[in-house]
């Protein structure tokens, strides 16, 4: 028997993917599982693979599921103990960030279903839980899936400070701002840092209710309509992910669910340039591993050039392949520099990338305004970094070019009966 069709759901709708679904049920009530059981039956792409019926000890380690990567859904009944399935929720969500939790009660009240959402779970099912509640759950994480493994088309660049004021977040904001406005690339920035990020500030975005890490934590539920919620949209069409207030409490968030996070974003956006606190955190190193290239930003300081020395060396250690790695020099003064550009690559052992100038007054200019990609008429700055957003994207004439002659050949070929 259908399962669509004995519950009276139009079959239109189609399964939310082709490939399997797996669940695990954790203390169903006899009721509830029995459901669950002709539910599973009667939909061809979902397997049932276990059923527990215990919460989760403090260090249970038995239960072969609870290994990464998991089964797709988690189905967990609150009403037998909330303390101890709400421990449970939180346990399997920090293990397994890609599993989708399904909190199951007899109690709706508010209070109670936000303490659910707080414990990881996307989804809070009343009982008696009806097909369609459940099929429309089951579908939304089947969505998820499929963006998941979308095909990766963007481009993730991780900018990294040698130190402290190096000024990665005016490089990383600034060089966002032109790929989205003058090369006309779908481009998102996201703010890095735990606490006190400027790049929001930068961009005179400085009203916003969620941030990059809150994301993170709902990983297991991201899906293209769930980011909308969280990015802000700057005027030159630029998308930002900003970093917490420092008054906003940033929970341990876990190196895989950042990766997790960044691998859907590449797959929404052209580019994802993202703008990391100073030195190898957990999550610098995450966005690190996910990306296609990480510019290390320093100025001509022994302290910085020390710093990034160190970090070529990690990477040549790690096996970050070097031509993956380029040093740029902001605050570049080739007739005042104390430390010569010859002198810096020969301490480095590297290269010297790009260098922007130093124009102070400019970039306080352009910060102040809130649009990197206004001042391009009379900053120095804006126009170094515009020959960058250019050698990345693509000159304006070229896309403008590559649209014209697409939507020739659409008129060639696209309307054939």
């Amino acid at each position: 028997m259908d399962t669509n069709e004995s519950l009276g759901i139009p079959f239109a709708e189609g399964p939310p993917s082709r490939e399997w679904l797996s669940l695990v049920a954790i203390c169903l009530d006899a009721e509830s599982g029995a459901a669950l059981r002709q539910f599973v039956e009667g939909t061809p792409f979902l397997r049932l693979e276990a059923e527990v019926h215990s919460y989760l000890a403090e260090e249970d380690a038995s239960l072969t599921w609870t290994q990464p990567p998991g089964p797709d859904i988690c189905l967990i009944d609150f009403d037998q103990d909330r303390a101890k399935a709400s421990v449970t929720a939180e346990r399997i969500h920090e293990r397994l960030p890609g599993t989708a939790l399904f909190a199951i009660s007899s109690h709706s009240e508010p209070d109670l279903i936000i303490d659910g959402m707080r414990s990881g779970c996307s989804e809070y099912l009343v009982k008696p839980v009806g097909g369609e509640q459940l099929w429309k759950a089951v579908a939304r994480v089947g969505v998820r899936k499929r963006e998941r493994r979308a095909p990766i088309s963007g481009q993730v660049l991780t900018f990294l400070g040698a130190k402290g004021g190096a000024g990665a977040t005016t490089i990383t904001t600034h060089l966002a701002a032109l790929l989205a406005k003058c090369c006309s690339r779908k481009t998102l920035l996201i703010d890095l840092h735990p606490g006190c990020g400027e790049a929001a500030l930068f961009l005179g975005l400085t009203e916003h209710q969620y941030h990059f890490y809150e994301l993170v934590e709902n990983v297991d539920r991201l899906d293209s309509e769930l980011l909308q919620s969280f990015v802000l949209h700057h005027s030159s069409g630029l998308d930002l992910l900003p970093a917490p207030e420092i008054k906003d409490r940033v929970r341990d968030v876990l190196p895989e669910a950042v990766g997790q996070a960044v691998a859907f974003l590449r797959t929404k956006y052209e580019f994802v340039l993202i703008d990391c606190s100073p030195g190898l955190t957990n999550q610098n190193l995450a966005v690190i591993t996910h990306s296609d290239h990480v510019y290390i930003i320093t100025v001509s300081e022994v302290a910085a050039l020390r710093n990034v020395a160190r970090l070529l060396d990690y990477f040549t250690r790690r096996e970050f392949g070097q031509d993956k790695v380029d040093v740029v020099v902001n605050r570049h003064n080739a007739k005042n520099n104390v430390i010569t550009d010859a002198q810096i690559e020969k301490a480095i052992r590297k290269r010297i990338f790009w260098k922007v100038p130093n124009h102070y007054q400019q970039v306080i200019q352009t910060i102040n305004a809130g649009d990197p990609s206004a001042q391009l008429s009379n900053s120095a700055v804006a126009r170094s970094l515009l020959l960058w957003a250019e050698a990345l994207g693509g000159k304006p004439e070229a896309q403008a070019e590559k649209k014209k002659w697409g939507k020739y050949f659409l008129g060639l070929f696209g309307n054939k009966s």
